[in-house]
């Protein structure tokens, strides 16, 4: 369940894709959207990364998890809030 406010969205807990769970959905002072991502691996690391749709990257850029999969998906949820 996704509930939209003018300036910012909440992902119901739970709604993520494999190892992907979106937490927020942001607009920023620049118009640009920015995503809010939780990643998981296999291992149990455990990290929150914001996809700037503007730009199409994931800050950070690099961790302990893979970010592949969550760029592509982040990068396809971006055009669909753009």
């Amino acid at each position: 369940m996704l509930f939209v406010w003018p300036s910012e969205a909440f992902a119901a807990p739970g709604l993520c894709t494999g190892p992907v769970c979106a937490d927020a959905i942001t607009r920023s002072a620049k118009n640009h959207w920015q995503l809010v991502l939780r990643l998981e691996d296999q291992q149990g690391h455990r990290e929150k990364v914001v996809m700037d749709c503007k730009a199409g990257e994931l800050s950070p850029m690099a961790g302990l998890v893979d970010r592949g999969y969550a760029r592509a998906l982040g990068l396809r949820l971006c055009r669909y809030v753009a």
